[in-house]
């Protein structure tokens, strides 16, 4: 089976540019958005070879995973695009639970339970399967902005800062084709309720009942300092905000979070 939209994407007129190996999706959607293309434009394949993570990590996937891009080219200030990333994890959240009913049913108790971890991570058991980021360029007198989307589907890398873990260890047995369709419909409703930034009131709801170590301990390495405290929330902003142990509340605006007992293992 080949990499396809979903059906409610095919309706809302979204584009698809597939490859059987590629170095980076997030480098096709980029370029494609300076030789004119203004999307909404998925670029998605099972074999990425170059692709690149948060702080300049390999994001690599080998033939089985899933490596996503979205471009969407919008009207809106960085600061604001940047919350899309919240709406990404959701949609990526609602695609696997949908590619996970199977395994739900026959695992039942042991089924795997979705978390997502700040800013654009999708967690199981505290160990990563999705990693999410977002890059954006202004292109006239618009901001191209793509959301790359990796899912570690029937591989996970190791010696990662955070242990990582797949689908397939999971007991999940779908395709990265699967589950592409299935991001491909989530993403329209999540991008729907976004809707440029005037929606993030209801994803940042959405996004906090599903958040990984609210309410516990965390330790946030921005690569200058690391900050401690308690994972309070995240405001209207998307920044995360942090209860110090003398009351303060901090703002966090991007950093490696460690949550638990591995604050301060991470912090190190």
């Amino acid at each position: 089976m080949g990499f396809a939209l979903g059906p409610r994407a095919l309706s809302a007129g979204y584009k698809l540019a597939a490859f059987e190996r590629t170095g980076s999706t997030n480098t096709e959607a980029i370029e494609h958005a300076r030789s004119g293309e203004r999307g909404p434009m998925w670029f998605v394949t099972s074999e990425q070879t170059a692709g690149r993570g948060r702080r300049q990590r390999a994001w690599i996937a080998p033939r089985g995973n899933l490596a996503a891009s979205i471009l969407e080219v919008m009207n809106v200030p960085p600061a604001v695009a940047a919350t899309l990333g919240f709406a990404a994890g959701l949609a990526e959240e609602a695609a696997l639970e949908k590619v996970s009913l199977e395994a739900a049913l026959r695992l039942g108790e042991g089924r795997p339970r979705y978390a997502l971890k700040w800013p654009n991570d999708v967690l199981v058991g505290g160990k990563k399967l999705v990693g999410i980021g977002l890059e954006a360029e202004i292109i006239g007198d618009r901001l191209a902005v793509v959301v790359g989307i990796g899912t570690n589907v029937v591989a996970a890398p190791e010696g990662t800062p955070t242990p990582a873990v797949s689908l397939a260890a999971l007991g999940v047995q779908i395709s990265a084709e699967e589950l592409f369709s299935a991001l491909s419909d989530a993403w329209v409703e999540f991008r729907g309720t976004w809707d440029n930034g005037r929606g993030f009131a209801e994803i940042r709801k959405l996004w906090l009942e599903r958040a990984a170590g609210l309410g516990e301990k965390v330790a946030i390495n921005t690569g200058t300092t690391t900050l401690e405290g308690i994972f309070d929330t995240i405001d209207d902003t998307g920044c995360l905000i942090v209860r110090t142990a003398d009351g303060r509340r901090l703002p966090v605006a991007a950093g490696e979070v460690f949550f638990g007992s591995a604050a301060s293992v991470g912090a190190a």
